[in-house]
C-alpha cells in the first residue's frame, strides 16, 4: 500500500510530502523544513516508520519548498531532483531569503533534472511526471495512477490556484496547464497541494472561480 504524510512547515505554512510503502521505502517531496524542531520532525517520523529514504523530489524551486534540502543531503546523503527551468530559483536562493527577511540554509544543487513524462518509481507504485508551468517556468506535479494521486505543489489549491505574480510567473500559461495536463486527470483524483487543505479535480473542475 502507498502511504502518504504530510507536514506543514516554515513561516509560509508549506506542506512537505513523505511518500512511502510498505517495504519502507519513501521519498519527501518539497521538503520545507527550515529549523531545528521542524528537523526533528521528519526524522522522528522517519525513524519510528522505520523509513529508507531514497529519493528527495521538488514540485517546484521557490523557496518555501527548498528550505529542507540541504538538511536533508546532510542527513540522507540525496540531492534533490527538479526540473531544470527552475535551477534559477536555488541559485538565488539566498538573495530570495534576504529578501524576505529569513534565515536559509543554501541548497545544493540538483542531482539531475525531471522532464514531462518522466517515470518515478516507488515499489511497485509509479509516478508520471507532469509539467505544468506558469506558477513557475519548471513546475512537476507527480501523479500516481493506480492511487489516483497527486502531488501538485503550487499549481492548484482548493478553490485557487498558484500566485503567478512571482518572478517568470505566467497566468495564461498556468491556466493552460491546469486545463490541459490536470483536468484530463480522472475527477477522483486527491491534489496535495503546496499549502492548505487537499482537494480532487473533479472538485476544482466544478467550483474553482479561476477556472469556471
Amino acid at each position: 500500500m502507498l502511504h502518504l504524510k504530510q507536514f506543514t512547515f516554515n513561516p509560509f505554512q508549506e506542506n512537505t510530502y513523505i511518500l512511502y510503502n510498505d517495504s519502507k521505502e519513501a521519498f519527501i517531496v518539497d521538503p520545507g523544513n527550515s529549523n531545528a524542531k521542524e528537523n526533528t520532525i521528519i526524522t522522528q517520523f522517519i525513524q519510528e516508520k522505520q523509513l529508507t529514504l531514497t529519493r528527495l523530489l521538488l514540485t517546484h524551486g521557490h523557496i518555501d519548498h527548498i528550505m529542507g534540502n540541504q538538511f536533508i543531503f546532510e542527513t540522507y546523503g540525496l540531492l534533490p531532483e527538479m526540473n531544470e527551468k527552475d535551477l534559477f530559483f536555488i541559485q538565488s536562493m539566498q538573495k530570495t531569503a534576504q529578501m524576505y527577511g529569513i534565515q536559509a540554509e543554501p541548497s545544493p544543487l540538483p542531482k539531475h533534472f525531471i522532464n514531462n513524462n518522466d517515470i518515478i518509481t516507488l515499489g511497485n507504485y509509479e509516478f508520471l511526471c507532469l509539467a505544468t508551468p506558469g506558477h513557475s517556468p519548471g513546475s512537476i506535479c507527480f501523479y500516481c495512477p493506480s492511487m489516483k494521486l497527486l502531488i501538485g505543489g503550487d499549481v492548484l489549491f482548493q478553490n485557487s490556484i498558484g500566485r503567478t505574480d512571482l518572478p517568470m510567473g505566467n497566468h495564461q500559461e498556468l491556466i493552460n496547464s491546469i486545463k490541459n495536463n490536470l483536468f484530463v486527470l480522472p475527477k477522483e483524483t486527491k491534489v496535495y497541494s503546496g499549502h492548505g487543505p487537499s482537494t480532487t479535480i473533479g472538485n476544482e473542475m466544478e467550483t474553482n472561480p479561476f477556472l469556471n
